[in-house]
């Protein structure tokens, strides 16, 4: 039911849901996949092959959190039904689980347009199943952050301080851009265990056909951590 509903609030928002999924994606792609492709090499591949995979990773990491992130807050703090649905015999794992699945669906629905205009971009871009299932993972790992957020902030501006702080800096520090081997080695281990460079890497792998099972399981680590944590801060905020 939670998550018919949410489908019948995308429906009404289709076109705004895609076009705010797809514009800054498209621009990074246009800017430095055509902008750079042709004119850089990357540890011997070309620029766009490089980059495709972290423009994806990044897009569905955004999507992904920003979604629920925002729907959660907003029900709570401004529309006050979060109290509603809260009352209503749905229990907490079912809801948390939906509303999880719900943001990891919006990051997918990015992701699968950048997949799109990435095919028709670079030619020889074919993603492999081992690409789909860390693009997968990471969807969900950034929904169960964003259920989270939106649990915790007490404020419109909290948002913007946890964008800031967390999203936007992985967001260019996880080898999106650039390889992680430009930066000192202390920091090179300290973004490595961050989730997105996991799933840039894992991604970037399956670009090739050569992905290892190391993505995938930190990944599933850091979803099955989050999710209980998700589940009980839920019921605390109930």
């Amino acid at each position: 039911a939670i998550l018919w509903k949410d489908w019948i609030v995308f429906k009404s928002k289709n076109v705004s849901a895609t076009l705010s999924a797809i514009v800054g994606p498209l621009l990074y792609l246009i800017a430095f996949g055509w902008g750079l492709g042709r004119a850089v090499q990357v540890n011997g591949t070309g620029y766009t092959a490089f980059v495709i995979p972290g423009i994806i990773a990044m897009n569905s990491m955004t999507n992904s959190f920003n979604f629920i992130a925002n729907d959660i807050s907003i029900s709570r703090l401004y529309g006050k039904t979060f109290e509603a649905t809260m009352m209503s015999p749905v229990r907490i794992w079912v809801f948390t689980l939906a509303k999880v699945t719900t943001g990891a669906l919006r990051g997918l629905y990015g992701a699968a347009w950048i997949l799109l205009i990435s095919f028709l971009l670079h030619q020889g871009f074919r993603p492999d199943a081992y690409f789909i299932l860390v693009l997968v993972l990471n969807c969900c790992v950034f929904s169960t952050i964003g259920f989270l957020t939106g649990l915790l902030i007490q404020s419109h501006a909290d948002m913007s301080r946890v964008s800031s702080f967390i999203i936007t800096p992985m967001s260019f520090l996880c080898g999106t851009f650039f390889p992680l081997d430009r930066f000192p080695l202390f920091l090179q281990r300290l973004f490595e265990i961050l989730p997105l460079t996991q799933a840039v890497n894992g991604m970037r792998q399956g670009f090739h056909s050569v992905g290892s099972w190391t993505a995938p399981v930190v990944l599933c680590i850091y979803f099955l951590a989050l999710l209980p944590l998700a589940v009980h801060v839920c019921r605390r905020t109930e």
